[in-house]
């Protein structure tokens, strides 16, 4: 949360600090996900990219919580990825270019989340900065 924060502050001083107005948004969301257990979320599709996984997760006991969420190819099940595995409250993003049809399968204990997907243009996917190798276990 407070990473994004601080995100939308820097671009609103840059964008005061030149003089001009921030560019009108074109994301679009996709589908937004909201529970607080284990479960496979319904198919969505990606026309194109890019595209962004949001996801936060809380809970009330953040000493015994955990989640897993990984993305699956829903034509034939394959698994693409771990989004997130995390035993501790957070938030984060990740950016993605491939389009598809998918789903989530999360695996949650005493953890209430949210993840939203959200397609972007390639103008707002430039202002994402990747993070270092050793930043990505």
């Amino acid at each position: 949360m407070r990473r994004m924060l601080r995100l939308i502050a820097i671009l609103l001083c840059i964008g005061l600090s030149t003089g001009t107005s921030a560019p009108a948004s074109a994301e679009e969301l996709v589908a937004k996900f909201t529970d607080d257990r284990s479960m496979q979320t319904r198919d969505f599709e990606i026309d194109e990219g890019p595209w962004l996984i949001d996801w936060i997760v809380n809970s009330e006991y953040p000493q015994s919580m955990g989640i897993g969420v990984a993305l699956v190819n829903a034509k034939n099940g394959v698994h693409l990825g771990k989004v997130v595995a995390t035993k501790v409250p957070g938030n984060g993003v990740r950016l993605l270019t491939d389009p598809g049809v998918f789903y989530f399968k999360i695996d949650s204990t005493l953890a209430y989340w949210t993840i939203k997907v959200i397609k972007l243009t390639p103008e707002e996917a430039g202002l994402y900065k990747p993070k270092a190798a050793d930043d990505m276990r």
